[in-house]
């Protein structure tokens, strides 16, 4: 894998940099940016966010924080009266879109993921869907994870990972060709779009992140591949005894 802190898309950039764009990217995008999901994916993202929920196995008396929650569709399905789902996300422009739909049972809170707003062991489970490659120090973020979590918690990561062998040359002929033109159409933004692929392909695939995870500390690392490997779910279970 290459170093995503230094890079935006094909330029080379210093980390805080790349911070400051991807952020733009997200306050350019923020206003049609579950539209533009729906037709990059033909709406299989939200199968595949809904798979990312039911993994995480949501239950009564839970602390569950959503990172890089963006519009809160994610946390949405994890919500409800007896438990406490927080989103985290960096830009606000994303988060007052979700308020904005009135989704109930959701706290908001801006952060980013190598700076968590939690105490150590607090929290019972974090997801992350499409937001892991957007961390400028993604070790980091991991760590960071791995600092919040209780003892036991589980770390769930739904990213757009390494397709199988037949299917790769379709996929990035749609993706290399087809998603910037969506988003000049849609979002008027094919630049962060142009970004967004980009990102795909430098982040590590699905064995490269299960060495990341245990390098970070966490245990039971495991992935599931979701439509012939376009996505894929990893997680990770914080150890009862941390290693130091």
């Amino acid at each position: 894998m290459s170093d995503l802190s230094q890079t935006f898309g094909h330029e080379h950039v210093d980390p805080a940099e790349r911070e400051r764009r991807i952020r733009r990217v997200f306050e350019a995008v923020a206003r049609r940016y579950d539209l533009m999901n729906d037709l990059m994916s033909l709406g299989v993202h939200r199968w595949w966010k809904r798979r990312l929920a039911a993994m995480a196995a949501p239950a009564a008396g839970q602390f569950i924080v959503d990172l890089a929650g963006g519009t809160g569709d994610v946390a949405a399905l994890m919500a409800g009266p007896d438990r406490q789902v927080t989103v985290v996300d960096p830009s606000e422009p994303m988060m007052a879109v979700g308020r904005g739909r009135g989704r109930q049972h959701l706290h908001w809170q801006v952060g980013t993921g190598e700076r968590l707003p939690f105490d150590d062991a607090s929290v019972d489970t974090i997801t992350i869907a499409f937001g892991i490659r957007n961390v400028t120090h993604v070790n980091d973020a991991l760590r960071e994870a791995l600092r919040a979590l209780k003892p036991g918690g589980r770390f769930l990561c739904l990213e757009f990972s390494r397709p199988y062998s037949p299917v790769r040359p379709f996929y990035d002929l749609f993706s290399f060709t087809v998603i910037p033109r969506l988003g000049a159409w849609v979002a008027q933004a094919p630049e962060a779009y142009e970004y967004l692929i980009e990102s795909i392909r430098r982040f590590p695939d699905q064995r490269e992140f299960v060495a990341m995870m245990s390098r970070a500390g966490f245990g039971d690392v495991k992935y599931r591949n979701l439509s012939l490997g376009i996505a894929c779910i990893h997680a990770g279970t914080k150890p009862t005894v941390v290693a130091r």
